[in-house]
This record gives C-alpha cells, structure tokens and sequence, in this order.
C-alpha cells in the first residue's frame, strides 16, 4: 500500500504545474525562518549594507519578482496557445509537463516569499536597533541573482520550445526513453566494415570537408556520404560508405565529424532557404479562410531573385579531392533541376486557381529563360507547360483562362493586360525649324 501511495504521489508530483512552484514558496520560507533562527552577525554591514539600503533592495527585488513570475506565467499560457493552434491540442501536455519551467517558476515566487520573510525581519531589527541578520540577507542576495540568471535561460527555453523542432523533439525523447525502458535492447549487430554508423539522429547540417578528406586520405580510402544534406539520420543509420580500409579511430573520428541537429539550417544548405519561402507562399494560398496572395507573390519575389542568380553559376560536383587530385569524399548535391522543382512545384499546384500567383509564376519562369542557358531551360519549359495545364484545368471561362496566363510581375499590376501604353504612331513634337539669331548673325557677316 506504501508503494501504491509514493507511486500515485510521484506521478501527481510529475504532472501537476501547481506543485513544484508551491513547493519552493514553503521552501523559501522555511529556510528564511531557519536561517533567521540561527542567523547571529556572522557577516557585517560591509557585506550586506545598511538597514536602509538592505529595506530598499528587498522592497524593490520583492515587487519586481511578483511582476517577474506574471510574466513567465503569461509566457508559458502563450506557448500553449501557439502549441494548440500551430501543432496538436495533445501536445499541451509536454509543456505544461516541463520540468524545468515549473523550476523557473518555483524559484521566482519562492525567491519573493523568502524575500518578505527576510524583509519583515530587516525591518522589526532596524525599528528596534537590533543587528541585521546578516548571513540571511547574503542568501537573499544569492537567490535574486540567481532568479535573474534562471530569467535569461527561462526565455531562452522558453523561445527553443515552442518552435516546431523543440516540441516535436521534446515528445519524442519523451517517447524513446520509455521505448528503453519498457523493452529491453536487442544486441548490437556486427558492425559492417564498409559502412560508417551514425552516432546520433539528427539531420545532417554541417560537414567539415577538409576534415573528412584528410581522414579518408591517411587511411587511404573514399568516403561516401549517404545522407544528402537536410536529409535526417537515425541513430545507428549508414552515414558513410566506405571503400577501402578505415580503422576504428578514423571511423569514430569521420561519424562524429558530421553535425547532425533537430532542425535543418541555412549554413551550407542554401536549398532550406527556398523551402521556407516557398512554405510561406503556399500557406498564404492555403489559409482558410483569409487567403493571402499577396504574401505568396512576396515569396515568389524572393524565390525569383535567388534562381536568378544561380542561373548561371556552375554547381559543385560533390566530389572533394585530396592534395594529391584523388577523390577522398563524395556526396549527393543538389542540381538546377531540383532547385527549379522544390522552387515551383508546390506553388504552381496551390496557386494555378489564384490570378495573381499564376501571374507572378509566370513572370518569373519567363524572366529565368532569357538568363538560363540553353541546357537549363528544359526545367523552366516544364514548369510553364505545366502552369497552363494547371490554369486551364482551374477556372472554366476562357477569358479567365487568358488573363491567368498572362506574365505580370506584381501578380495584377503591370502586365501588359492592365498597364497603358502610348500610341505607336504618336507623332514627335514639331521641331523648331527657325535659325538661332547668332547663326541669322553670321550668315550676314559673311
């Protein structure tokens, strides 16, 4: 029965926000009454200060914790409003269940009731002419420092928590440690000598070319990257292929070379850049029910000028070499046909039934084939062979159909269809025909 109380006692402890924080409120004050117990003038004015100055730190820490703990309450509701609406309702649980916010939480609020226990003492010796309680208000003095250390690292948490990657991997390192808990581990196979295993999951976000090829050089072999870059890797998933020998340092060394976090970065990968913006543009198509294709024609702004600029620029091969001209590192890149397709394909299927975007697409794939050369136009001709059937296939009245394949760089703006030309055959103003006097001048002289 004992067992059955410490277990239902444990649990409530693990899953009730209130319990924690009201913990460190009597733990706050029961400490502040023990040390004031015991406290004698261990340590002097010099250290603590007057008793006026000491009632003005504590009034003044005092009232800032309560405003203090306000707001970290009011943070923690907003990351379960943005939780809720943004991701899953089932989700709420992890945060609300976060460990190391109601620690935040319990030390603010119990700072404060430590502080007024404190303060109430300061004030009833300062009235009577008594010694302050010196090594009290040295512990006060600790805890608010301490309260605006665990501040900063509260909204930094609070900041990694509620994005996407920090929620979806809080759930999931909750779920794998019950996985190892709840089944026991199978043996580790043999490792295989030609692959390299990944030490972590993660998605691969940085390598260290230079590295991984003088690796491969000393032990006088090739690596292979299996993993493209933002592609994610589990634990113990082929990271390299090795051909030729790797002893056991070298194979440790190149596995823990490979940056592998919980969400794709900028950093080596500019194709993440493209996958955001064009996240951004189809969510203002999809929205419902406040559609927005002005933003996706802002997307496709962006969108547009990146290709434009790598058009013409030659791609690596992904190939790396050693001092000596031999290839010691190999992996997959990605080429202009990809970036055409993760660029336009998602847009050109949500946006084919807005005016506007099919417009702006339209614009863009046009403007790309006068600077691409003539082996990169096959996937710009795709494109645009594939946004007319899209718009045809979108709207039934032929006018429609005419004014959606129309190029127009602000979407409906600037297209030849609604801007205003002048007249070809406008005539040129008269021209003055009459001699400027200094010439009707000197025509008489001569």
């Amino acid at each position: 029965m004992r067992r059955v109380r410490r277990f239902r006692l444990r649990h409530l402890a693990q899953t009730r926000l209130w319990l924690l924080p009201l913990t460190c409120v009597l733990a706050g004050i029961g400490l502040a009454v023990a040390l004031l117990s015991v406290d004698r003038p261990i340590v002097g004015t010099a250290v603590t200060g007057s008793a006026a100055s000491v009632q003005t730190i504590l009034t003044v820490a005092s009232t800032s914790l309560v405003t203090l703990t306000s707001v970290v309450l009011s943070l923690t509701l907003v990351a379960v409003q943005l939780a809720m609406g943004q991701f899953s309702p089932r989700i709420v649980r992890a945060i609300l269940h976060d460990r190391r916010s109601q620690l935040a939480v319990g030390l603010f609020i119990g700072t404060f009731a430590y502080s007024m226990t404190v303060l109430r003492e300061v004030n009833g010796q300062s009235s009577g002419g008594g010694p302050l309680p010196g090594l009290a208000i040295v512990v006060n003095y600790g805890l608010i420092l301490s309260a605006i250390v665990v501040l900063v690292l509260y909204v930094n948490h609070t900041a990694q928590s509620i994005r996407v990657g920090g929620l979806i991997g809080r759930v999931a390192d909750a779920t794998r440690d019950e996985v190892d808990r709840l089944y026991p581990a199978a043996p580790e196979p043999e490792d295989d000598p030609s692959v390299v295993a990944a030490p972590d999951y993660g998605v691969v976000t940085k390598l260290p070319y230079r590295v991984l090829v003088d690796i491969a050089e000393k032990a006088d072999c090739v690596l292979e990257l299996v993993p493209a870059m933002g592609d994610f890797v589990p634990r113990g998933g082929p990271l390299f292929r090795v051909q030729g020998p790797l002893r056991e340092p070298q194979r440790s060394a190149a596995a823990l070379s490979v940056i592998l976090e919980r969400e794709r970065s900028h950093e080596f990968e500019p194709a993440f850049g493209l996958r955001k913006l064009v996240d951004v543009g189809a969510r203002s198509i999809y929205s419902s029910p406040f559609q927005d294709p002005t933003t996706s024609v802002q997307s496709i702004n962006a969108i547009h000028d990146i290709l434009r600029r790598l058009a013409r620029r030659e791609f690596p091969s992904g190939r790396h070499h050693d001092a000596h001209g031999r290839v010691r590192l190999v992996e997959r890149v990605m080429s202009w046909e990809g970036y055409v397709r993760l660029a336009f394909d998602e847009l050109r299927l949500a946006g084919a039934g807005s005016p506007q975007v099919a417009r702006r697409l339209r614009a863009a794939l046009e403007d790309l084939k006068t600077v691409a050369s003539p082996e990169r136009q096959p996937p710009l001709d795709r494109q645009l062979k594939l946004l007319d059937a899209a718009v045809r296939r979108a709207y039934t009245d032929n006018d429609d159909v005419e004014a959606a394949l129309v190029a127009d760089m602000q979407g409906i703006g600037s297209g030849p269809d609604v801007m205003s030309h002048p007249p070809c055959s406008a005539s040129p103003p008269p021209r003055d025909t009459r001699r400027p006097l200094a010439d009707t001048a000197g025509a008489r002289h001569r």
